[in-house]
């Protein structure tokens, strides 16, 4: 039973009824042509036993009916003209059952009248008319019995199947044979190959080499090929990203104790008389708390995945000011302007934290890359209500993203949008932004600059 579920069997098995079902369908008109060529030689041998009655009108009863006898019929009426026609006679054991007229036959019709002929055992008395051979008459007429036909039918069909099945057999193992060669035994080798590679995924050897001559086993050898070869270097990425989390966890863990300790000076800063630290105070005491919730955010993802949003209904336009007055200070005298397009009561249900980690990995990216260009440049940040969602778009006028960049934008490890970046930031802005089931996405880029655009889901409405 395991042998018919495999491939080849089923192949086999597949073959040998087709090919049966083509030898049905020759069966049933070679036996209706077998058929037609019975009864058409009961009519020649009839013709002949009228000849010689023709020849000798004197032929006593005995030998008449040894002639009906040896033409297989009970009598023989051949037309030679409209005025005369001879006569071999003898008892007729049961009524005509059916006339069968062989002068200008339909092919459906020999068909039908084979099958009739096979499906009924009942011995009958048939009347067969046809025209005589080599012109020797206008009509030649018989009766028969209907037994020895359909015997001999039934032993011709017989012979019909088992030469069919012959065939069907023969044929079938050379295909399968054939099948073995070209398909079974390459399909075996992918699969020798992905064991072996399943085995030991990370060792290059295992990838993979095509060879196959089929073409559609070839293309798939080779879309294995790719796909190997992509989880193997997607697994050794993989391993040296658990390597960095080790160390980056190790490294959080002590710059958050030293930041810990920074917000303890912070205290004394602020008791400060001096009005630029009294401004800058509570900025720089901000900027190290939110550090200190980055390396504990940074812990816990070592340990899981981003914790998830705190989300709660925030004030665009504090938060965007609060993320230009940081970037202001990192710009210094780089000539890069900033301006903001936010209404003052627009609100976004968002994670405060996590939103600014968003805005501030973005306005950085685009600082950078202006400053890269050596020329002056303005960032901005607009956020407006659309339908059932919060829009805010970050647009710079740097030079735009190289088409490198944009294949593998949101990928880290793959490049970043800026020269020598590594692309993390921009895949945990994504990340943090489908944690609030929004969507973070380049809107525009080009030679005038680049522009992304976040969309935040409002709260859902009640029912």
């Amino acid at each position: 039973m395991r042998f018919f579920k495999t491939l080849s069997g089923r192949f086999l098995v597949l073959t040998a009824i087709f090919v049966m079902l083509a030898e049905v369908l020759i069966f049933v008109p070679s036996v209706a042509r077998f058929r037609e060529d019975f009864l058409m030689s009961r009519l020649e041998r009839a013709q002949i036993a009228s000849l010689a009655l023709l020849a000798n009108e004197d032929i006593t009863d005995e030998l008449q009916e040894e002639l009906l006898l040896n033409a297989g019929v009970f009598n023989v009426v051949l037309r030679r003209d409209a005025a005369r026609q001879l006569v071999l006679s003898s008892p007729i054991p049961s009524p005509i059952h059916a006339t069968y007229d062989f002068r200008n036959p339909a092919p459906l019709e020999l068909i039908g009248d084979a099958l009739a002929a096979l499906a009924d055992p009942t011995p009958r008395v048939i009347r067969v008319i046809g025209e005589p051979a080599q012109m020797a008459g206008l009509l030649i007429e018989v009766t028969l019995e209907s037994a020895p036909l359909r015997s001999a039918m039934i032993d011709y069909g017989l012979r019909i199947l088992l030469l069919s099945a012959v065939i069907s057999v023969f044929t079938a193992v050379l295909l399968f044979l054939a099948v073995r060669g070209l398909l079974v035994k390459p399909i075996r080798r992918v699969v020798g190959h992905m064991q072996s590679y399943a085995a030991a995924p990370e060792d290059a050897r295992q990838v993979i080499t095509p060879s196959a001559g089929v073409t559609e086993l070839r293309e798939a050898e080779e879309a294995l090929k790719t796909l190997q070869t992509q989880l193997t270097h997607a697994l050794k990425q993989r391993e040296r990203l658990a390597q960095l989390g080790g160390a980056v966890a190790k490294v959080s863990h002590d710059l958050r104790n030293i930041l810990t300790s920074a917000q303890l000076f912070t205290d004394r800063i602020e008791m400060s008389e001096d009005p630029q630290v009294k401004r800058m105070a509570p900025k720089l005491v901000n900027s190290i708390t939110r550090a200190v919730r980055l390396c504990e955010a940074t812990l816990a993802y070592g340990r899981a995945e981003e914790p998830a949003p705190q989300i709660e209904d925030i004030n665009l336009d504090n938060l965007v000011d609060d993320v230009i007055e940081s970037e202001r200070l990192a710009v210094g005298e780089a000539g890069i302007s900033f301006s903001t397009d936010v209404p003052s009561r627009l609100t976004a249900r968002a994670d405060g934290e996590q939103l600014h980690r968003v805005l501030s990995n973005l306005v950085r990216n685009a600082r950078q890359a202006i400053i890269g260009t050596g020329r002056e440049g303005e960032i901005g940040i607009a956020a407006y209500d659309e339908n059932d969602h919060c829009i805010i778009t970050v647009t710079d006028t740097g030079p735009g993203l190289p088409p490198k960049a944009r294949e593998h934008l949101f990928q880290p490890f793959h490049g970043g949008a800026t020269k020598g970046g590594t692309g993390l930031g921009l895949s945990i802005a994504q990340e943090l932004v489908r944690g609030h089931g929004g969507d973070l996405t380049l809107a525009r880029t080009d030679e005038t600059g680049t522009t992304f655009e976040i969309r935040l889901p409002h709260a859902p409405k009640p029912g």
